[in-house]
């Protein structure tokens, strides 16, 4: 079994006598993206900082082999981060900032590499004070991403990006991990983080609900078929007596069972002469299933 890079054991803290961390236990695996979900006030800020050492919390951290503690953490060389808002120094430029925060002196080409990556040329080397909320996430996601960072940490990296930078990110974050970067995402985008994700940590009220893969989680939900056809009663009631389960509504709609294929759906069209014009898959997406998730946990 690979070795987790980041590994978090029995994380407890509390917030004036009030719980916000109840034993939060998790590994991630090196190359992989795994995705920490949860509702607002859930705790996934308070463990991104734990984990980066920021506050003081019971329990174990450890990165890269390394146990953590929130005086002494060198394995944050390792690491990059992007924790609610970028930290950013509102006087320098954008690029300054970025030098600012490069351990190598001669890094003026991996600079040149981000900006060109999140298209931040026209604004670059203007002052950050005068950047809007999107120019200030591209840069602090630059930032996370300085240094060749093995393992990054990013709270909400879509806040304030338009769709445009949402792809880059998306396409960046997906080449980081095929050179074997790790990440912690936290989003309330569900839609986008189902796109990059291999793992999940679901949380609530500061407790882990779930921890599974996102194929795993896709799996467990059902699975429906919409068939376009030239003649739709015909088809539902070809569909009907061949045993499949169909939907209510005007469409031809069918809950396909794992032990069934598409191509057993067109065969039994076909054996009526019914023709199909259109054939599209419908699954459950993240949202409802992280819903249905913090609905058992409360029952």
């Amino acid at each position: 079994m690979t070795e987790a890079i980041l590994s978090v054991t029995h994380l407890n803290k509390r917030f004036k006598r009030q719980p916000v961390l109840q034993d939060v236990t998790f590994d991630c695996e090196p190359g992989r993206i795994i995705g920490l979900v949860g509702a607002n006030g859930a705790g996934k800020t308070t463990i991104m900082k734990s984990i980066l050492g920021l506050i003081r919390t019971e329990g174990a951290v450890t990165i890269a082999g390394q146990a953590m503690q929130f005086d002494r953490h060198p394995a944050l060389a390792q690491v990059g981060a992007l924790i609610e808002y970028p930290s950013l120094y509102p006087y320098l430029s954008g690029w300054d900032n970025l030098r600012l925060f490069a351990r190598d002196q001669d890094v003026a080409a991996q600079i040149q590499a981000l900006v060109t990556q999140f298209d931040m040329s026209d604004y670059i080397h203007r002052k950050a004070r005068t950047y809007s909320l999107g120019m200030k996430q591209k840069l602090g996601i630059a930032l996370a991403f300085l240094n060749h960072p093995q393992l990054v940490i990013l709270d909400e990296p879509m806040n304030g990006l338009d769709p445009q930078g949402t792809k880059q990110l998306r396409d960046f974050i997906v080449a980081q991990k095929q050179q074997g970067v790790t990440l912690l995402i936290s989003s309330h985008i569900l839609g986008e983080l189902q796109k990059l994700a291999d793992d999940l940590v679901i949380i609530d009220h500061g407790r882990v609900i779930q921890r599974t893969t996102m194929a795993a989680a896709l799996a467990l939900t059902e699975h429906y078929v919409v068939v376009a056809t030239e003649h739709d009663g015909q088809a539902k009631a070809a569909l009907t007596a061949a045993g499949y389960q169909l939907a209510a509504g005007t469409p031809v709609k069918l809950l396909l069972a794992p032990d069934q294929s598409v191509a057993d759906v067109l065969a039994v069209l076909q054996q009526q002469h019914i023709t199909v014009t259109d054939v599209q898959h419908q699954d459950a997406d993240l949202e409802q299933i992280v819903l249905t998730l913090l609905a058992s946990s409360k029952a």
